[in-house]
C-alpha cells in the first residue's frame, strides 16, 4: 500500500492519534507506514504532530515496529521533543542498538530530567566508557544522584529507586510543610508519602498523603506520622521488595542505605515492572532460553539457546543408552517399540506439571518446613493416584489393541512407577538444585525429563524383559 505524502502538504491527512492501535490493540500498520513515510519524505512536523500525543509507553511499542534506522531517524528528528523514558519501555536489545547509534551528547541532553530510576535504567545498559562520558555531562547534582544508584548490585532495590523524595523534620507543622511543598521547586512529580527524618536522613516515621491532606495546619508533624512503617535496604534484591509490596499492601516504600539513611524510594509503578521481568525471566529460564527477547537477532537467538540445547543432547544420549540395553527384547517383541514412548511423555508431562508448582512456591519463598513436608507428600500421593488412574486406561486400551492382557498388565505397572517417580523427581530435584544455590527454574526442566525418561524406558522394557522371559 503507498501513501501520496504530498496530500494536503503541513498536515496529517486521515491519522488521528487514537488510531495509532487497531481493534487487536496492536499497532495500526495504516498509522505507521504513514509515519514511514513521513520519515522518508523529510517531513518532520508531520512527524512531530503524530507522534506528540504518545505517551512513553505506546512511543516505545512504535520504537519497536520500526527498522534499526528508522529509530534513529526517528529520535534525531524529534530531538528535544523526543522522551528518552519511552527507551525504559522497549526490549533491551532495541534499546542498545539505538543507543550505540546516537552521540553520547544527545544519550546525556536526553536523561536530564529523567525520573532517576529512568535514567539508570537507560545509562546501565553503556558500556563503562560511555556512562562515563555520558554522566560527565550531566548536572553535577543528578550526576552523583545516578553515579549512587549506579554503583548499587543490579537487579537489586538501589538500582530501580527514584532519588527523589519528600524528607521533612519532625518538629514542623503540616501548615509549615503544605507552605515548604508549595515554595520549593525541585520536588518529585509524584508521590504517595512524606518521610520523617533526623538530622542525619535516617527515618524516624511516614505520613500518608490522604492522612496529611486530611490534618489541621496546626498539627505537629511528629503527632501526625506513623511511627509502624516498613524500609527495604538499597542492596537488598529486587524481587524480594516486591515481596514486601504485595505482603503489605504498599504503593511506596523508603530505600535505606548500609547506615540506614534515606537514599531513596519505590513506587509501586517500579514493583510492577519488577514483577513483569521476574515472571517473564522464569518463564524463560524454564524453557531453557534464558535472558532473550522477540527482537534479538538471529545470531544472539542460537547463542542464546544452544548451551542448554547441548546439556540436552547428552541427556538424551543418556536415555538412548537405557533403551540400548533392551535392543535384543525390543527386537523379540516389536509392539515394545509401539508403546514405550507412551510411558516416558506421560511421566515427562507429570513431572513438568509438579516440577512448575515447586519452581513457582520456591519463587514466592511459600515453602517453609511443614509447607515442605505436605508438599512432598501430596505429589507422591498424586503420583500413585494419577498412575492407576492411567494405568488401568492404558492397560485396557493396550489389551484391546494388541490382544493381548499380559502386555496391558506390563505397561500399567511401568505407568504407575513411572508417574510416581515422575511426581517425586518433580519436587525434589527443584528442591536439590535450589538447595545448591543453583537457580531451579534453569535446569530443572532438562533433569526431570532425564529422571522420567530414563525411568520409564527402563521400567517398561525391563519388566516385559521378565514378564515374557525375554533376556
Amino acid at each position: 500500500m503507498s501513501i501520496d505524502v504530498e496530500t494536503e502538504p503541513g498536515a496529517v491527512p486521515g491519522i488521528d492519534p487514537n488510531a495509532l492501535r487497531d481493534s487487536e490493540d496492536r499497532i495500526s500498520p495504516l498509522w505507521l507506514e504513514r509515519l514511514r513515510a513521513y520519515l522518508a519524505a523529510g517531513r518532520n512536523d508531520d512527524v512531530a504532530t503524530v507522534m506528540e500525543p504518545l505517551h512513553a509507553a505506546d512511543v516505545g511499542d512504535v520504537l519497536e515496529s520500526l527498522d534499526a534506522d528508522e529509530r534513529v531517524e526517528l529520535v534525531r528528528v524529534l530531538g528535544d521533543r523526543f522522551d528518552y523514558s519511552a527507551l525504559t519501555e522497549v526490549d533491551e536489545s532495541v534499546r542498545v542498538d539505538l543507543m550505540d547509534a546516537l552521540p553520547n551528547a544527545e544519550i546525556a541532553r536526553g536523561v536530564t530530567g529523567l525520573d532517576s530510576d529512568d535514567a539508570v535504567a537507560i545509562l546501565e545498559d553503556l558500556e563503562q566508557e560511555d556512562r562515563d562520558e555520558v554522566l560527565a555531562k550531566l548536572p553535577t547534582f543528578e550526576r552523583l544522584s545516578l553515579k549512587r544508584s549506579l554503583d548499587f548490585p543490579e537487579e537489586s532495590a538501589g538500582r530501580r529507586m527514584q532519588t527523589d523524595f519528600i524528607a521533612i523534620p519532625p518538629f514542623w507543622t503540616v501548615g509549615q510543610t503544605i507552605d515548604y511543598l508549595r515554595r520549593e521547586k525541585d520536588l518529585p512529580d509524584e508521590f504517595y508519602q512524606i518521610y520523617v527524618v533526623d538530622a542525619s536522613y535516617q527515618v524516624l516515621g511516614t505520613i500518608p498523603l490522604d492522612r496529611f491532606l486530611r490534618s489541621q495546619r496546626a498539627t505537629a508533624i511528629e503527632a501526625l506520622m506513623n511511627t509502624n512503617f516498613v524500609l527495604v535496604d538499597a542492596d537488598e534484591d529486587q524481587e524480594e521488595a516486591a515481596r514486601d509490596f504485595e505482603r503489605y499492601d504498599l504503593v511506596e516504600v523508603g530505600v535505606v542505605d548500609e547506615s540506614k539513611r534515606l537514599v531513596g524510594v519505590l513506587t509501586i509503578d517500579d514493583i510492577v515492572d519488577v514483577i513483569h521481568e521476574e515472571a517473564d525471566e522464569d518463564i524463560k529460564l524454564l524453557a531453557g532460553v534464558g535472558d532473550e527477547d522477540i527482537s534479538d537477532s538471529t545470531i544472539d537467538t542460537v547463542r542464546s539457546r544452544v548451551p542448554w540445547l547441548v546439556v540436552n543432547l547428552f541427556t538424551a544420549l543418556a536415555v538412548s543408552f537405557v533403551i540400548g540395553l533392551f535392543g535384543a527384547t525390543i527386537d523379540q517383541m516389536v509392539a515394545l517399540a509401539v508403546l514405550m514412548p507412551i510411558v516416558a511423555s506421560m511421566g515427562g508431562n507429570a513431572g513438568t506439571q509438579t516440577m512448575t508448582v515447586t519452581v513457582r512456591a520456591l519463587a514466592m519463598r511459600e515453602l517453609d518446613g511443614r509447607r515442605l513436608r505436605r508438599l512432598i507428600g501430596r505429589e507422591m500421593v498424586v503420583g500413585w493416584a494419577n498412575g492407576v488412574i492411567f494405568a488401568i486406561l492404558i492397560g485396557i486400551i493396550t489389551w484391546l489393541r494388541f490382544n493381548d492382557m499380559q502386555l496391558g498388565i506390563v505397561i500399567a505397572l511401568a505407568m504407575i512407577i513411572n508417574l510416581v517417580v515422575a511426581g517425586t523427581a518433580g519436587i525434589l530435584i527443584p528442591l536439590t538444585l535450589d538447595k545448591f544455590k543453583a537457580d531451579p527454574a534453569i535446569a530443572s526442566a532438562v533433569f526431570v525429563t532425564t529422571v522420567t525418561d530414563m525411568v520409564g524406558f527402563f521400567a517398561f522394557l525391563g519388566i516385559a524383559g521378565l514378564w515374557f522371559g525375554l533376556f
